[in-house]
């Protein structure tokens, strides 16, 4: 079952999810016209690929750490972390830690 998008004006909590992590999936919280934002779930050891986004984005670590790769380079991302990337770009996670993260995608790519 999907979880529904949020409406406007509706509180949604992206607090840590704790043990919560191996049973929870990742989702998306909001889709709007210019914006959607998505809670990306790795239990420790797992990994996930993003290909190129058309606008710029932003990825907030939630919880836990994990190694993000970019552009032939590697970083380590841990709770309170937050990157930003341009247009165009494709990247991979890989949890070290059960871990959550917030992506926020502007859908309408930079003039």
């Amino acid at each position: 079952m999907a979880l529904p998008h949020a409406r406007s004006a509706q509180i949604v909590s992206i607090r840590p999810l704790g043990p919560l992590v191996p049973q929870t999936p990742s989702h998306a919280i909001l889709k709007a016209q210019q914006l959607e934002i998505v809670r990306i779930v790795l239990p420790a050891g797992q990994s996930a690929r993003q290909n190129d986004s058309p606008g710029e984005f932003t990825l907030l670590c939630l919880e836990g750490e994990v190694e993000f790769d970019c552009d032939g380079r590697t970083q380590r991302l841990c709770a309170g972390d937050l990157l930003h990337l341009g247009p165009g770009s494709g990247y991979g996670l890989r949890a070290f830690q059960d871990a959550s993260l917030l992506l926020t995608l502007c859908l309408v790519p930079a003039r």
